[in-house]
């Protein structure tokens, strides 16, 4: 009798804890978000813009002639974070940086038919449509940590597009998104009702992100902050910040490598504390065709704490092994 009496108690905790866990989520407010302001009025006098599967692509463009050089940033960062670098790039060629989906001045489409166009295939498709729509028959893809990830997969699926690799502490070996067992519940539709909510932590959380990724925070400036915080003010960035959660997965990169043939340069820094150093070290010694270059007392984003290295290192990497 004691045993029933117990089962029957634990059977109506459940069911409790369980209508709890459906019915909560819906009760916690999402207020919509404050100050934030039209495109238009976020751009920069050289922001360019261009239509790109049905996305309003936000760019900009230096130098000309060729090697065309297409810069893509990583999480939570935007084309602002190339700026000490796009000009050094010039000087050998075409540079063309944009802003991925979901971050900086890029559209954010919130409906779609199909496939996401946060998701792995559809970054893909958006760099080769970027160089179609540009005439651009090849380029060098220079990738931070996720862009990194991007720049491989396109060189994958398009390599006869890919003159070659710049992988500037790439995520490879992980930062694929959520754990497998965990992006079921990121579907349901109390997760669904959370997710801006959950995305809006990079506002709070985000000044902290970005010292971590530098070896020496006094370095950032209040104008980089502030470059970074930009964005914020784009209407409904929590929302694709959450499609973007939804979309993400493991990349299954690092299973591939021996398929890489083209000239690839692997930076990092000596001091990454979000992409481990010791992971761009297995990543140069894993490709088949990949030089390596570590950058001392510097951090996850060499490119903006040390660009005077991360340039010396490109321009030996350029006169070694792009003809």
């Amino acid at each position: 009798m004691n045993s029933k009496r117990i089962l029957r108690g634990a059977g109506i905790i459940f069911s409790i804890t369980f209508l709890l866990l459906l019915i909560v989520p819906f009760l916690i407010p999402v207020p919509p978000l404050e100050n934030t302001k039209p495109i238009e009025q976020l751009k920069d006098a050289d922001s360019l813009f261009i239509e790109l599967n049905g996305i309003n692509v936000h760019y900009k463009t230096w130098g000309e002639g060729e090697p065309v050089f297409i810069l893509l940033h990583g999480f939570g960062a935007s084309l602002f974070s190339w700026r000490e670098v796009t000009a050094p790039l010039a000087e050998f060629g075409t540079v063309i940086a944009y802003d991925r989906p979901a971050f900086g001045l890029t559209e954010r489409p919130l409906m779609w038919e199909g496939e996401s166009p946060y998701g792995a295939q559809a970054q893909v498709d958006l760099v080769i449509a970027l160089m179609d729509e540009l005439k651009i028959e090849k380029a060098i893809l220079v990738g931070n940590s996720a862009g990194g990830t991007v720049a491989m997969q396109a060189a994958l699926q398009h390599p006869e597009r890919v003159e070659g690799l710049i992988l500037v502490d790439a995520a490879v070996y992980a930062g694929g998104g959520a754990p497998s067992w965990v992006r079921p519940l990121l579907g349901t539709p109390q997760f669904d009702h959370l997710g801006p909510l959950l995305a809006r932590q990079l506002q709070t959380q985000g000044v902290e992100f970005i010292k971590t990724a530098w070896h020496d925070p006094s370095k950032i400036t209040p104008e980089i902050f502030e470059g970074y915080q930009k964005p914020l003010q784009a209407e409904n960035w929590d929302k694709a910040l959450w499609q973007l959660t939804l979309a993400s997965k493991e990349s299954g990169l690092a299973e591939r490598l021996n398929e890489f043939t083209m000239p690839t340069l692997v930076i990092t820094g000596d001091d990454d504390r979000i992409v481990p150093t010791e992971q761009s070290l297995r990543l140069a010694e894993e490709l088949p065709n990949a030089v390596l270059q570590v950058i001392a007392q510097c951090g996850h984003v060499p490119h903006e704490e040390c660009p005077a290295e991360f340039m010396q290192a490109v321009t030996e990497f350029l006169f070694a092994t792009i003809k």
